[in-house]
């Protein structure tokens, strides 16, 4: 066997022994129980808002009524989508990566494609509290779900898990004073 065959028989090799692994980590099955929406409105519902401050560009209440609307768009829809070609390729990787660590990272001074900015002088309990009302109609919520801007069609376990997981992402930006 010449030197060319040889690197290519390893390199398509490698490829496929990543592949296969890479398929089967994000397929394992992972204890999720902790990010459950029960949890996430426990741990929201615990913040003393006096002490809260917040180490990224957004203020307390912008932060809240982002993922807040994230929730709401859920149901309603949200008013912008990327394509479905987007959606079936690199959205839906990122959310297998995302629900495989049980974690998220994203830009945390990114709105939503379409997101309407809540004005700054908007307070954080209100918001806050727009946030845990949307929580809860999302938690009872039996009507169809609408399809994720980047990662296309969500049931409701998935949709649950990417709230918490996006609440839980926003919320390493917030310290106590």
């Amino acid at each position: 066997m010449n030197r060319r065959s040889t690197i290519k028989y390893l390199t398509v090799g490698g490829v496929v022994a990543v592949m296969g692994g890479s398929y089967h980590w994000l397929k394992k099955e992972r204890d999720h129980s902790k990010l459950a929406l029960d949890s996430a409105l426990q741990r929201l519902n615990g913040l003393e808002l006096e002490f809260v401050e917040t180490t990224g560009s957004w203020e307390v209440a912008r932060t809240f009524n982002h993922l807040a609307q994230s929730v709401e768009f859920s149901m309603e829809g949200f008013p912008e989508m990327k394509s479905a070609l987007f959606q079936n390729t690199a959205g839906s990787l990122a959310f297998s990566v995302f629900q495989a660590n049980g974690r998220m990272t994203h830009g945390l001074d990114e709105p939503i494609p379409g997101e309407i900015v809540e004005s700054s002088d908007d307070d954080a309990p209100k918001a806050l509290g727009r946030l845990t009302q949307a929580l809860e109609r999302f938690h009872t919520y039996e009507d169809q779900l609408m399809p994720h801007f980047a990662y296309g069609d969500l049931n409701t376990a998935q949709y649950s898990l990417a709230h918490v997981m996006h609440i839980n992402n926003h919320l390493e930006e917030f310290r106590n004073s």
